[in-house]
């Protein structure tokens, strides 16, 4: 099975995988946002993260190369009574625009490998504008002896000296490593290794 065909299987069930609520972290960082602000969400899956940020008043576009998880954000949105723009993308063959956007959110993005992942990261650089804040959180290598979630290859894990070497030049950067309780659906469940990113270019 293909990894589109994978993802597609995974979002097809009538419940959202990795739920409605947005992401711990995300949300904690709320006061950071401000209203009005145009927001980027890479790998939005079902909308659970762009919809929140939508609610805050954010003009979002939501990517994801999942036509049936856009399909389900785009639901959720209309359920909670805002809009988003979603488009099908593949985020190692997506055409970055420049400074483009004041936020840029990639919660649990780890399907890349290395090399995709330098690409994603470069365009994330590119699409952000300056003073514009950049959000992350995903796995560290730990989380592989935990197993509640996330990819298999180590190599797709995220270390401080990883996004530190991608990002490190950011005009601030905090980076935050930690064991939390993680509760989001199906997909994201128990105890995890997590790294967190927050960043201003």
């Amino acid at each position: 099975m293909s990894e589109f065909d994978r993802w597609e299987q995974r979002f097809a069930a009538e419940d959202y995988l990795f739920g409605t609520a947005p992401n711990a972290f995300l949300a904690a960082q709320a006061p950071l946002l401000v209203p009005g602000r145009r927001a980027l969400s890479i790998a939005d899956g079902e909308g659970r993260n762009g919809v929140w940020l939508a609610e805050r008043g954010l003009s979002v576009q939501a990517l994801d190369f999942s036509p049936t998880a856009l399909a389900k954000a785009r639901d959720l949105a209309a359920a909670r009574g805002v809009a988003i723009e979603t488009e099908r993308a593949d985020l190692f063959a997506w055409d970055w625009p420049d400074a483009a956007f004041d936020v840029i959110v990639g919660i649990f993005f780890q399907f890349a490998p290395p090399a995709e992942r330098t690409v994603i990261f470069e365009g994330i650089r590119k699409a952000l504008k300056p003073g514009g804040l950049l959000l992350i959180q995903g796995y560290r290598p730990e989380q592989l002896v935990y197993a509640t979630g996330g990819p298999k290859a180590v190599e797709q894990l995220y270390t401080r000296e990883l996004l530190e070497a991608a990002f490190g030049d950011f005009a601030t950067l905090e980076i935050r490593e930690h064991d939390s309780e993680v509760a989001e659906g199906a997909g994201h469940h128990g105890m995890s290794a997590l790294i967190d990113l927050v960043g201003r270019k």
